[in-house]
């Protein structure tokens, strides 16, 4: 026997109870406004970028003539794997420290999640500004690759740091208390099971905190500066993706090549994000 309602079932249903259908039509209303301006914002972009996207587009130095976003595509990945280099050790091993290590109700690990939370609803600008005094002037570092990397890191350093600590949290204990009945020490059991069977949720983390490296502009125009080159070193200027497509259409003579430059930022998220899932998807499998 089937428990499966009908069409007609759930008509009755949605009778005797009138709210339960008033909430069923705006959360169905929610879901396809959603997905509605999602679609648009793609299709826009690409409509009006597609057309515009040219081999000069392509050209390996960047000229007033030809807009090229070779050096700002090469930019951005540098300067997501140096920001994601810096902040996942911190962010991770701080998890690890206040689910695992951390006594309950330690009044100093009440302190950091203030702070972290915090830090996660400071705007972005502000970061830059911080960056710019004090690794773009006090340290020395000049507007560079590395002064936007270590800037971006203490922007996604609260995000990592908590979807860290839910994917632990989401562990069940009867995985530690097996562990320690087996005679696994403290720190095997958190590297060799805890840590492993919380990847997934860690993974979905570090995405999400790709997504804002490769779309921040604020705190890079003010650390790692605006020059449309690929710096000889990480102590060089360089413009990334988002700071490139900014600069052309504030100046308003590039608007074609803008919405160029925002298709090819929108196929290197997607890219990231997709690379990102199948290296989720092969290490959760290899910890079964």
């Amino acid at each position: 026997m089937s428990n499966k309602m009908t069409i007609k079932d759930k008509f009755n249903t949605y009778l005797k109870h009138p709210g339960s259908f008033v909430v069923f039509l705006l959360v169905m209303l929610a879901a396809v406004i959603t997905f509605a301006v999602l679609i648009f914002l793609i299709v826009y972009i690409l409509v009006n970028g597609l057309p515009h996207i040219t081999p000069s587009l392509f050209s390996l130095e960047y000229s007033s003539e030809n807009a090229s976003v070779v050096p700002a595509l090469i930019n951005t990945v540098i300067m997501t794997l140096l920001s994601l280099i810096i902040a996942i050790p911190f962010g991770i091993f701080s998890a690890i420290f206040l689910v695992e290590y951390a006594g309950k109700g330690n009044k100093f690990v009440e302190v950091i999640r203030l702070t972290t939370e915090t830090l996660s609803g400071i705007p972005s600008i502000v970061y830059g500004l911080f960056g710019m005094l004090f690794f773009v002037n006090t340290l020395g570092w000049g507007f560079s690759l590395l002064a936007g990397a270590f800037t971006l890191s203490i922007m996604i350093l609260p995000l990592i740091m908590r979807t860290t600590e839910e994917a632990l949290k989401a562990v069940p204990d009867s995985y530690r208390e097996g562990s320690f009945g087996l005679g696994a020490g403290k720190l095997r059991t958190v590297f060799r099971i805890v840590l492993p069977s919380a990847i997934p949720g860690i993974l979905a983390g570090i995405i999400l905190a790709i997504g804002r490296i490769v779309g921040e502009t604020a705190a890079l125009i003010y650390t790692a500066g605006t020059v449309a080159q690929v710096p000889t070193s990480v102590f060089g200027s360089g413009r990334t993706l988002a700071v490139h497509m900014y600069n052309l259409s504030s100046e308003g003579l590039y608007m074609d090549q803008a919405y160029a430059t925002a298709v090819i930022l929108l196929i290197v998220v997607v890219g990231m994000n997709t690379l990102s899932a199948v290296a989720a998807r092969k290490l959760t499998k290899g910890t079964r």
